[in-house]
């Protein structure tokens, strides 16, 4: 079985971030989209949230598992048996940070990784734009999938 992994924060998860996803499945027999937890960052939405609408708008690929981590993503993928991370390129930015990233991971664990460039629909997509445009009462349908834009609706309401 072909497996790689998705990994991110995915708070919450974006067109962009599902894009890739999306092109992932195709690729391997099983993708695995790992929810980082990050003990010192308070997310809009809690990881079994985040979670569940990645559950939701990942099950029609009917390949991809959803699961939570905490610590090296490389532990993640040696623990299931997974060879390959897929990351998206957004950028000259973003690659030279995930150059690192992928170096430092391949020398830990042999891991390797791909990168897919986005989608130029999404290129200036991150969760943080869309709950910052998303707060100040923008119009994000187009960025998000319709639960996710539910969810944060209701959410952006409650703290309002």
């Amino acid at each position: 079985m072909r497996r790689a992994v998705c990994p991110g924060s995915f708070d919450p998860i974006t067109n962009g971030h599902l894009d890739i996803i999306a092109r992932a499945s195709k690729l391997y027999d099983v993708v695995h989209v790992a929810v980082m937890i990050n003990q010192s960052k308070k997310g809009l939405f809690e990881v079994d949230e985040r979670i569940e609408l990645i559950r939701q708008v990942t099950a029609e690929f009917g390949n991809v598992e959803v699961e939570a981590f905490h610590g090296l993503l490389v532990d993640f993928c040696k623990q299931r048996d997974i060879p390959a991370i897929v990351k998206g390129l957004r950028a000259v930015s973003d690659f030279d940070y995930e150059l690192q990233m992928a170096q430092m991971n391949n020398g830990l664990s042999g891991v390797e990784t791909l990168f897919v460039p986005t989608n130029p629909t999404y290129s200036f997509l991150s969760s943080s734009l869309v709950k910052e445009v998303a707060a100040w009462g923008g119009d994000v349908a187009h960025l998000v999938p319709a639960p996710v834009l539910q969810a944060l609706t209701e959410r952006l309401s409650k703290e309002a």
